[in-house]
């Protein structure tokens, strides 16, 4: 297993992580197979989704706090349920097909480390299955 460290800036972050991953896979030399990412969080997940356009980005956090308000009567003392809620809609994992050492993505489409309790320092796990 390999481990990304990613640093988010704010409450709520979208940190395109598609280089980092792509560099860990010409790094290790990895070919064909599959390539699991995980997020050992409960207040941050994945997204594969656009990365031309940081207004979607933009567009989704929006969204996300339109649907699940930061403050809205939850009983979690903590103060981040929207974090949890957030979470669960997004996911904790994405799978991903490596062929010839390249993530099959399609033209725009990017991963997104999105981090509903932030700023902190985060992990992504990765496991490579090679076919």
């Amino acid at each position: 297993m390999d481990i990304l460290h990613i640093n988010t800036r704010s409450r709520i972050d979208m940190v395109d992580i598609t280089t980092q991953v792509q560099t860990l896979i010409a790094n290790k030399g990895w070919s064909d197979g599959i390539l699991t990412l995980y997020v050992p969080h409960t207040t941050a997940g994945l997204t594969i989704n656009e990365n031309a356009d940081p207004d979607v980005r933009r567009d989704m956090i929006m969204e996300m706090n339109k649907v699940i308000p930061l403050e809205d009567g939850y009983h979690h003392l903590e103060g981040n349920s929207a974090a949890h809620i957030k979470t669960s809609l997004f996911g904790s994992s994405e799978t991903l097909i490596i062929e010839d050492g390249e993530i099959q993505l399609g033209t725009w489409q990017g991963i997104y480390f999105a981090d509903f309790d932030g700023p902190r320092n985060r992990k992504v796990f990765l496991k490579f299955i090679s076919s």
